[in-house]
């Protein structure tokens, strides 16, 4: 989350956010309004975030290559039930839970600067949340960014036939003479293992290092009969933003043949988030209403929700995080921001609940 530095604008429309600022100073009030947030050098206007679910699902496509050789594959090799058809094939291998923060529309507060306030340097995130006072806010853990794994380079594997291979009249001569390259391939690599090779190597790096070699040769050539899988993963997240439990929202649907479809898709399986309020935040002082006649800046006080990512068949994915919509709002006294003290406020960008708060003691 980008961070939002404190800018000075035009005196006009300083003065038209004046009208909804009130003072920080005792006796003053401050109310809720719904207005673009913003700072200026007079005052703010503010969101306190609240709480989304991110889920990110890692899905992995095979794509399946028939070989060259695969109808002579049970004859020279007994490899059964070998497809003729090339496939593509879709496979959920991970799905995790995070918490996001999102501005929260019926939290939206406005606050003039006073010249006994030393409150004037606040910051705001780009969606107008607030994040700290008379302090560098605390960075948003970077989401970490999938980074699919290289694929390996490709190797022809007709490369590795050799003259008579190639020379051969027909495809099933050349698949013949393929098996009996893959047989040798195999004796020789044994022969090694057991240590009953001609040419022994001298150390067991140079050891590995041919049967490595070895084993490749065998795996492209076997691939002209079993035929060859590819395979690719990429990730996808999607945003839930719950205001209240829910049983059973649909998150997404998805098909072993075609991946990720839309929701409306009845070609994919419907995967399906639950959310449950623990009820975990202690009770609040006094109602919204009373503290509106008060002056302060306002933060969160997050409970906690269970979230559960499921299908039909089984619960996948099951995790408590932190809720600020599922708390109540606190307010924090203006009389902390007077001249008199240094106060500095940190507040956590997920949750808007007090992370850290310095107040020196007036000398």
């Amino acid at each position: 989350m980008n961070r939002k530095k404190i800018c000075v604008r035009t005196w006009r429309m300083a003065k038209a956010l004046l009208l909804m600022f009130i003072p920080l100073t005792a006796g003053a009030q401050t109310s809720t309004s719904f207005y673009q947030p913003g700072v200026t050098a007079e005052g703010a206007v503010y969101f306190l975030p609240k709480t989304a679910v991110r889920v990110t699902v890692q899905i992995e496509k095979s794509t399946y290559t028939p070989g060259e050789f695969c109808k002579y594959a049970d004859r020279y090799l007994r490899l059964r039930n070998v497809s003729m058809t090339p496939s593509v094939t879709y496979r959920i291998t991970g799905i995790r839970q995070e918490a996001a923060a999102v501005a929260d529309s019926s939290k939206c507060f406005a606050v003039k600067f006073n010249p006994k306030s030393v409150a004037a340097n606040i910051a705001l995130s780009d969606d107008g949340v607030l994040l700290a006072i008379n302090a560098a806010p605390t960075p948003l853990p970077l989401q970490q960014k999938f980074v699919p794994s290289p694929r390996p380079e490709q190797v022809n594997p007709r490369q590795l036939m050799s003259e008579e291979i190639l020379a051969a009249g027909s495809t099933a001569k050349m698949a013949e003479l393929t098996a009996r390259e893959i047989y040798d391939i195999r004796e020789s690599r044994n022969l090694l293992v057991r240590g009953q090779a001609d040419n022994m190597p001298k150390d067991g790096e140079q050891l590995n290092l041919m049967l490595s070699h070895l084993q490749q040769q065998d795996k492209l050539l076997t691939g002209l009969f079993a035929g060859t899988t590819v395979r690719d993963t990429t990730e996808r997240a999607f945003t839930v933003v719950p205001d209240a439990d829910m049983d059973k929202e649909l998150v997404f649907r998805f098909s072993k043949r075609l991946g990720l479809v839309d929701k409306d898709d009845l070609a994919g399986e419907p995967y399906y988030i639950k959310v449950v309020d623990l009820h975990s935040a202690p009770m609040p002082d006094g109602d919204l209403k009373r503290k509106k006649q008060e002056d302060g800046i306002y933060v969160n006080v997050p409970g906690r929700m269970r979230t559960t990512v499921f299908n039909a068949a089984e619960t996948l994915v099951e995790t408590e995080l932190p809720a600020a919509q599922f708390g109540n709002v606190e307010l924090l006294s203006g009389a902390l921001f007077n001249k008199h003290y240094a106060t500095h406020l940190w507040l956590n960008p997920a949750t808007g609940a007090i992370e850290r708060l310095e107040a020196e003691e007036p000398k």
